[in-house]
């Protein structure tokens, strides 16, 4: 329990950015499954799926390097399935 006004308001800052932090989180979960099954089912378009990416990395949601990471194996994954 927070003692100072300053405690307290941080404390309310804290709880609006978890909650906008998780919309984001679980949007970009959602959007990595759409893009996942679509590039394993052979489909080249991961356009959404980067965006989302990209969008959750400038939000401070994940870090710079791991959005590069899920773009470079989403990337990977769809090569090796149009490859097929």
């Amino acid at each position: 329990m927070a003692n100072t006004r300053s405690a307290e308001k941080q404390e309310r800052q804290a709880v609006k950015r978890n909650v906008r932090n998780r919309a984001v989180k679980s949007r970009l979960r959602s959007s990595l499954k759409k893009a996942r099954t679509a590039a394993a089912g052979g489909d080249a378009d991961l356009s959404a799926g980067f965006s989302e990416i990209d969008k959750a990395a400038k939000k401070g949601v994940i870090k710079k390097n791991t959005a590069s990471r899920y773009k470079s194996r989403l990337a990977k994954s769809a090569k090796r399935a149009s490859a097929k």
